[in-house]
């Protein structure tokens, strides 16, 4: 029997986690879908950019994009699990389907999609609430950064400085990162975790030259100073008179 759950909560709670053991643990096909959410009073939502799917399909290449039309039109399999992740600042004021964000709906319909099941973090116990932070207020700031190259070190200089604060109180810091030797790396931290995620994507094969995978950072916090990480980037990507080099077989 196939199922479609709807998972939404703020920012860095967990959600995309938890959708990936549950992917992880579903013996049959999977499908995800990232919805975009809404701003609320002093709340900016971060645009993801794909870095979550391209992510989750690292980890667990048969999984079906439910944004692509082609898939929504197509016959489903049988015993599929769709999961459709969705920010959300404050938690509904029901519970269950009724909770639902109203908004959504005709995007979940023009992809043939309807929840059977609806949790919010910080709202249902079958979800962790650890990490689960209640924001006042909240800004976004993202970079697209297809086709560059970080030096390494300065790319863990940058991440360090980031996180402590040296371009605004950053909560939430999410990236793809591509390395000279043709790796990419998924970058994630949170202000309620200790220490950053740096997890090579293995599923990717090197680039021949310059690497035009989905490269991309994407910040939230408070008081940020954009020029300031876009000066501090300059000096950290690779000029691209360099030559990239695909590490050797």
């Amino acid at each position: 029997m196939s199922q479609t759950l709807l998972i939404s909560g703020p920012p860095g709670c967990g959600k995309t986690s938890w959708i990936l053991k549950r992917v992880q643990a579903h013996r049959g096909p999977c499908g995800y879908l990232r919805l975009a959410g809404y701003p609320d009073e002093g709340l900016a939502q971060a645009p993801d950019g794909g870095i979550d799917l391209a992510y989750l399909q690292d980890q667990c290449p048969r999984l079906l994009d439910l944004a692509d039309l082609d898939q929504a039109l197509a016959p489903r399999p049988e015993h599929l699990l769709a999961l459709i992740e969705l920010p959300q600042f404050q938690p509904p004021t029901e519970s269950g389907l009724g909770g639902v964000d109203r908004r959504v709906i005709p995007q979940l319909e023009a992809l043939h999609l309807k929840p059977d099941e609806h949790l919010h973090f910080g709202r249902d116990t079958a979800l962790p609430r650890q990490d689960t932070l209640d924001f006042s207020s909240l800004q976004s700031w993202e970079r697209n950064l297809a086709g560059s190259v970080w030096d390494p070190a300065s790319l863990s200089s940058f991440w360090f400085e980031l996180v402590n604060a040296a371009y605004g109180d950053v909560y939430r810091a999410k990236a793809l990162m591509n390395l000279p030797d043709g790796r990419a790396f998924f970058c994630n931290w949170m202000v309620s975790q200790e220490g950053s995620q740096f997890l090579p994507l293995q599923a990717l094969a090197p680039p021949d030259g310059r690497p035009e995978r989905l490269s991309r950072l994407v910040v939230q916090g408070k008081g940020l100073d954009p020029a300031a990480i876009e000066v501090t980037l300059t000096d950290c990507l690779l000029s691209q008179a360099l030559p990239h080099s695909s590490p050797s077989a």
